[in-house]
């Protein structure tokens, strides 16, 4: 039979010790309460612009999001250059895209700025659609284009980015800079390491990502960074149609390039477990 002293290790009336808990007082600070309830003095430094704060504020921008964007229902997201004109052809093409994908009951996301951007949300608007544009804080003067109907701001791109990926079926990305390519290569990144599936990245206008294309092949594939299985993924262009076609493929059917996903994947795994030691294949 146990002892009082062992099933009663603190005796009573007496606390158990709580270092954690004690942390204010042996250390002869204030409490967090204190700290909370104390009135700010000029001199002291301005609590919004520490990182616990800001912590606080990207979580408000995803639960922000999140509210705004969970019943959108099938979207597509389109990026390309703010500085497409709308005399350039690219700018017709992505209303029209845009508006075929509309009337095939997918929303259209953008970054809501000019350019491509605002072409796809006018084609949206087109096709009768939803138009949603995703604004970010930049550091000069900037609006958001009269096609969005839904307009989201955020101070963050990596919470801009997420949504872009997590209420999109499928990628079109039209010519465009640094922006664009970010976006693009992330999406195949996502592709390659199994955090999205059944996922449609397509180059729109064959003749402007040819030579990144051939870079990809000749330097990139040729040096073993990629596989053939990682180009696989990509799904070049120049027919409004055939976006429409190929994602709404995909979303009726299912797994619209399961094998090619699949490939690659196969290929990062093989590189990860053997320690990065063995080229990927080709």
């Amino acid at each position: 039979m146990m002892s009082d002293e062992l099933m009663n290790p603190t005796p009573a009336g007496k606390s158990q010790e709580n270092p954690a808990l004690s942390r204010a007082a042996r250390t002869q600070q204030a409490t967090q309460d204190e700290k909370f309830l104390e009135t700010p003095q000029p001199e002291h430094k301005i609590f919004t612009n520490t990182d616990p704060w800001r912590v606080l504020r990207i979580l408000g921008e995803f639960v922000s999001g999140f509210e705004e964007l969970a019943e959108l229902g099938p979207a597509v997201s389109i990026f390309g250059s703010a500085r497409t004109s709308p005399d350039d052809p690219m700018y017709r093409a992505a209303i029209e895209t845009a508006r075929l994908l509309a009337e095939s009951s997918l929303a259209i996301i953008t970054g809501g700025g000019p350019g491509i951007m605002e072409a796809g949300n006018k084609g949206a608007q087109q096709g009768g659609g939803v138009s949603v544009g995703l604004n970010i804080e930049l550091p000069f003067e900037q609006g958001t284009n009269r096609y969005v109907q839904i307009p989201i701001n955020f101070h963050y791109f990596f919470v801009r980015k997420t949504m872009f990926v997590k209420y999109a079926q499928a990628f079109v990305i039209f010519p465009g800079g640094f922006g664009t390519l970010d976006e693009l290569f992330e999406a195949l990144t996502l592709i390659q390491t199994g955090k999205i599936r059944n996922f449609p990245v397509i180059l729109f206008g064959s003749a402007y990502w040819a030579g990144l294309l051939d870079w990809l092949r000749q330097t990139m594939l040729a040096e073993g960074k990629i596989s053939p299985a990682d180009l696989d993924l990509i799904v070049v262009t120049d027919s409004p149609q055939e976006v429409r076609d190929l994602i709404t493929k995909a979303m009726v059917e299912g797994g619209w390039s399961q094998e090619k996903e699949d490939a690659a994947r196969e290929e990062t795994r093989k590189v990860y477990q053997q320690g990065g030691a063995a080229k990927a294949s080709g």
